[in-house]
């Protein structure tokens, strides 16, 4: 019966793989000419700004189409995934609460939620549900939230939400006490805003309409037209984009002016808003800085002045600073890279990466001493949680391992003893059960790289397939966190590895600088030699050997496979950054203009041709590529739609196996996806569904 059964499996499959027609895209010669260099892209029609072009919609769709099919002809691991991830979750799940003044505001989610509810309580115990998402997500496609602000005096709450994925938020104001929406008028902001201290006022950034690059600050009064907001801060330079924060001790908002070498702060008296935006220091070549006031006029600062991994300095006064002559509070350090700094008391907390790790460090300001919080996992992620605020004698920090979900502590500093406040409950999950390990491997040019590993004890990880995960720019570090998504995977016998490769900055600032600009081939020779290393010491099925990544994580994707297609059995690549150069070449393409010195301008020759060694649409070859499942988004902010697609039909143009190349295309959603936790549960399950498919 068993065998019967299988055979008419194998009879379907076969079937609905002879009737799988692939997608064929028309062709139209675009010619790109730079420097005398000329390429040929046969599929530039694929970009429609507008998003409605129908032949571009029908294309997408039947590329949908053609991914649903070859799923459908393969075994559905999807839906037992699904119920597993969903099986991990507590019944409800309660946030730790931020106090703002008298009350507790704090989210709770059940199982079955899309996205978390948002409540508030009173000093009197009294709670109140003042948002559930979930209303409004079941009567449309994309629903999410960007932030929650309650106002200093709790009479008000903002909330920011984006309808469709493009991270264009519009701002509501309720009452706190009825609930009724007071203001709506804010459309297109950035995703947070920052209330004025006498709470009749916010303060938002706004975006460039064709670039998306944040470049205005307006200031708004509660309950009048937003045609009356009154502009503090615009930026013309396109190489700028624009953050806001809140300064711990509530006094300031901060305006970052930030590029990827330089950046300048100006400050934004919360008690008297209208005012002029004051500038902290002039931006100036190749120096960053970020700063944290004390009180008064006293702030410390982050200088990497001179000092690539980040010195702390302090000053009086914000009135003509020379940075040059500033106390030095902690010097620079070649092998510490400090990432971020909380004052409390007399003590300096310092969030540092010492040897490819994250650890906290307690600087007394008095003696000089320097105590280091002890971690007892081979690999972590530690870091100051956003609610240090200047009124507690203590700090709060964030904590998880590969094998330890993650939690919120206090670090108490009258008894120097820290303690978990709160920790996600993850359902079916020992951590006894899994094994993690990280040590360093070679790099062809000698560079020693980070690596972290986890599966479960009972595999045998000489013959367990395998998939290796990596990023490697923009300077951002890939921690060994707990992922609750793998466990899954860990579960049906992979292997899970992260590689720490150069463009990140696990191992300081270096490590950044190594693997961005005329450096980037680091970044993709490094993951490559990594593979080889690991198989090569008796770590995974060399016949079963997959990577994933997404974003700038999706061209690592891409370049690896065009250096090394034989190498790997499958890819997933999420919303790829992949067509580098023509995107770069485009300063109307959003956000294009502020990573010229992450990826390069090619209006500058040099960095043109360097650029053209790895953009994975334009390396692309007639060869035997492994099987790919691309993933995208239509209204993708970050990455804009065309070039997965645009990707995905060339390399299944010239690919010369019969692997197959998938696109799935959400018709809504960004970046991220599409919006709930139910809906992302399908999602990464697809991906999964794909490689163990795939597997020998």
């Amino acid at each position: 019966m068993k065998i019967r059964n299988l055979i008419i499996l194998i009879s379907l499959a076969s079937c609905v793989g002879d009737s799988m027609d692939k997608p064929n895209p028309k062709k139209i010669p675009y010619e790109l000419n730079q420097h005398g260099d000329i390429r040929i892209d046969n599929y530039y029609w694929m970009r429609d700004d507008t998003r409605s072009d129908k032949e571009v919609i029908n294309y997408l769709k039947s590329e949908n189409d053609y991914a649903e099919n070859w799923f459908s002809s393969m075994q559905d691991n999807k839906s037992k995934i699904v119920e597993d991830l969903i099986n991990q979750l507590p019944e409800e799940e309660i946030s730790y609460p931020i106090l703002n003044n008298d009350y507790k505001y704090y989210q709770k989610t059940t199982k079955n939620d899309q996205l978390p509810r948002y409540y508030r309580k009173s000093s009197d115990g009294e709670e109140t549900l003042y948002l559930d998402p979930n209303i409004k997500l079941k009567n449309q496609d994309y629903y999410n939230i960007g932030s929650i602000e309650p106002s200093p005096n709790n009479n008000y709450i903002a909330y920011l939400e984006d309808n469709n994925g493009r991270r264009e938020y519009d701002v509501k104001i309720i009452n706190a006490s009825n609930l009724d929406i007071i203001d709506d008028g804010i459309k297109d902001s950035a995703s947070n805003i920052i209330w004025s201290r006498d709470s009749k006022f916010v303060i938002y950034l706004k975006k460039d309409p064709l670039t998306l690059i944040n470049d205005s600050v307006y200031i708004h009064r509660i309950g009048s037209s937003s045609d009356e907001d009154k502009l503090l801060y615009k930026e013309i330079d396109q190489e700028y984009n624009l953050g806001l924060y809140t300064s711990k001790s509530e006094k300031y908002a901060y305006i970052e002016i930030d590029s990827t070498n330089q950046n300048e702060f100006r400050l934004i008296d919360l008690h008297n808003p209208l005012l002029d935006p004051k500038l902290f220091i002039k931006r100036s070549d190749d120096h960053l800085y970020y700063i944290e006031h004390i009180e008064d006029e006293e702030f410390f600062i982050r200088s990497n002045l001179n000092s690539p991994n980040f010195k702390i300095l302090k000053t009086n006064s914000y009135s003509n600073i020379d940075v040059e002559n500033l106390e030095v509070i902690v010097p620079h350090d070649e092998s510490i890279f400090i990432n971020d700094i909380f004052a409390v008391a007399s003590k300096l907390i310092l969030e540092v990466r010492e040897n490819g790790l994250p650890e906290i460090k307690i600087f007394d300001l008095n003696s000089k001493k320097i105590e280091k919080l002890k971690h007892k996992d081979n690999a972590y992620s530690v870091s100051l949680n956003s609610r240090n605020k200047k009124n507690i004698n203590g700090f709060y920090f964030n904590y998880s391992s590969l094998t330890s979900p993650s939690s919120l502590n206090f670090y108490d500093l009258s008894s120097n003893d820290s303690n978990i406040v709160w920790q996600k409950e993850i359902n079916n999950f020992n951590k006894n059960d899994y094994v993690d390990d990280r040590f360093f491997y070679q790099a062809r040019d000698g560079e020693k790289v980070p690596v972290t590993l986890i599966y479960r004890k009972d595999t045998d990880i000489s013959k367990a397939p395998i998939l290796f995960y990596g990023y490697g720019s923009y300077g951002i570090n890939r921690e060994a966190n707990f992922n609750s998504s793998i466990i899954p995977l860990l579960n049906r016998g992979f292997i899970y590895v992260i590689l720490n490769i150069r463009g990140g900055g696990e191992m300081g600032k270096h490590w950044y600088e190594d693997g961005r600009m005329f450096k980037k081939m680091n970044t993709f020779y490094d993951f490559n030699d990594g593979v080889r290393f690991i198989l090569n010491n008796g770590i995974g099925d060399k016949d079963n050997v997959f990577a994933r990544g997404g974003s700038a994580g999706g061209l690592l994707m891409g370049a690896i496979i065009n250096l090394e297609p034989n190498l790997y059995k499958g890819i997933l690549s999420g919303v790829p950054f992949v067509d580098v150069l023509t995107t770069m070449s485009d300063p109307t393409i959003p956000l294009t203009t502020f990573e010229y010195d992450e990826w390069g301008n090619p209006a500058n020759e040099d960095e043109y041709f360097y650029m053209k060694q790895y953009s994975p649409y334009d390396n692309i070859i007639k060869t035997e590529y492994p099987a790919v499942f691309i993933t995208s988004s239509l209204y993708d902010s970050q990455v804009q739609y065309f070039e997965p697609a645009k990707y995905t039909a060339k390399l299944r143009e010239y690919n010369q196996s019969e692997n197959p190349i998938l696109l799935k295309m959400n018709l809504t959603g960004g970046h991220g996806g599409l919006s709930g936790k139910i809906n992302q549960f399908n999602e990464i399950a697809e991906e999964y569904n794909f490689i163990i498919n795939l597997v020998n």
